[in-house]
């Protein structure tokens, strides 16, 4: 590397972009901490808020919303099945397809982790003004989007503008 080129730190939307992912990364094990007396982790707790938002969703579109793939669902939901969290079930049209329920036991769960969530997110942005974080939420949906469409179709790389 020459002396007149920079380095990625320099640069204000890659320290932007690690400070995200530094964020999430440490939310994610603060989270699991707060978690750990539901022997729930936080790819269980995605899993459980899913069911509770769209129950009945099958294996597959649960895995397209959780950008993961089939093999993490398989080793996941049988242990919370084993539980008494979640129940699968044949659609009833289509028996190739299992749509997944949160039992009762499931409902309670979800919905003491879901409490530890919002206050934990609540702690950490109570100082943030809602216009900043709905700015944020604009902002990161965005790089979603963008992420998902190179997915689909790598875009070319970007100059610093």
């Amino acid at each position: 590397m020459n002396k007149n080129q920079s380095l990625p730190w320099d640069h204000p939307r890659f320290r932007s972009w690690i400070a995200v992912a530094r964020a999430c990364q440490l939310m994610q094990q603060s989270l699991g901490r707060a978690l750990a007396h539901l022997d729930i982790k936080p790819p269980h707790l995605d899993i459980l808020v899913n069911l509770f938002r769209f129950e009945g969703i099958s294996q597959q579109e649960l895995a397209r919303k959780l950008l993961v793939g089939r093999s993490n669902m398989s080793m996941l939901l049988p242990q919370m099945e084993k539980r008494g969290l979640i129940e699968r079930r044949g659609d009833r049209l289509d028996k190739r397809v299992l749509r997944l329920y949160l039992t009762e036991e499931g409902r309670r769960v979800t919905e003491e982790a879901m409490t530890i969530q919002t206050t934990l997110i609540d702690r950490m942005l109570s100082d943030a003004p809602i216009e900043e974080c709905e700015a944020i939420t604009v902002h990161m949906e965005r790089v979603v989007s963008l992420l998902m469409q190179e997915e689909r179709e790598p875009l070319e790389p970007v100059g610093d503008q």
